[in-house]
């Protein structure tokens, strides 16, 4: 595992390498088929993790959002996002974030939350406490927040929530402290320095969530689907993140309104 865990850091320092001399720079913006822009950035910073895994791991598979699936079925799989939150990166916002994650028979066991812009990393492993490094402070561990009126709520974007969903996330808002927007992948490595309590997503894939599963659960938190299900690469794409596991029932709850 530690050769492992410096592997997938190699492999965030490269992508690091290619997205920030483009952060904030003249870029040609396409569309994608669900209208989320892509950039020069996103396929550079995905091509080098994965030739860094070509060479280094040879026989383990990769599942990126720019370039599918390379033997998804391995034993050993990559889980690529190169950048979380590109609309943040194409409007010049710092908190986009290139997740990696590494799966053992479909079962995350190492993720990497890694924020290019702002020097932040988080590195959570199955079965150890998630580590933190960054300029600004902030100390690992989830915080107790047992009454889900006492929750700071975050969500990537309230317009992600289809038709089925929206009145559940409307229950769960009117029943906290306060909601904030935006952050994408951020937001729950934020969670899991004890400063937001729940964080809600829908119509999220593998790449989007696998990597924050073992940073949040490593910092005393739980990550399920909005039933309070485990995730898995056959889950529908709901996802829940809370920091005290006492509010997983009142969130499910809600949710299901």
């Amino acid at each position: 595992m530690e050769a492992l865990i410096a592997s997938a850091e190699a492999a965030a320092d490269l992508a690091g390498a290619v997205i920030r001399p483009l952060f904030r720079s003249a870029l040609l913006v396409e569309a994608k088929g669900d209208a989320s822009p892509v950039t020069e950035a996103d396929r550079g910073a995905e091509r080098a993790i994965r030739d860094h895994i070509a060479r280094h791991h040879p026989g383990h598979g990769v599942i990126g959002e720019e370039y599918g699936n390379d033997r998804p079925d391995a034993e050993w799989v990559w889980v690529l996002d190169p950048i979380d939150g590109t609309r943040a990166f194409v409007t010049g916002r710092p908190l986009f974030g290139t997740l990696i994650a590494l799966l053992h028979r479909g079962r995350p066991v190492l993720g990497i939350i890694d924020q290019p812009a702002t020097g932040e990393r988080w590195i959570g492993v199955e079965g150890r406490r998630t580590v933190f490094r960054g300029p600004f402070g902030g100390a690992v561990g989830c915080r107790p927040c047992p009454e889900i009126r006492a929750a700071e709520l975050a969500s990537t974007s309230p317009d992600i929530f289809p038709p089925g969903q929206d009145a559940g996330f409307l229950a769960l808002r009117r029943s906290v402290r306060r909601v904030s927007w935006g952050g994408d992948c951020y937001i729950y490595g934020l969670l899991a320095l004890g400063l937001i309590d729940v964080v809600v997503d829908a119509t999220m894939k593998p790449w989007d969530w696998a990597a924050l599963v073992p940073v949040v659960e490593g910092a005393g938190g739980r990550v399920t689907d909005h039933a309070g299900r485990p995730l898995t690469l056959e889950s529908a794409g709901d996802v829940m993140a809370v920091g005290d596991p006492a509010l997983l029932p009142a969130c499910t709850a809600l949710l299901s309104v």
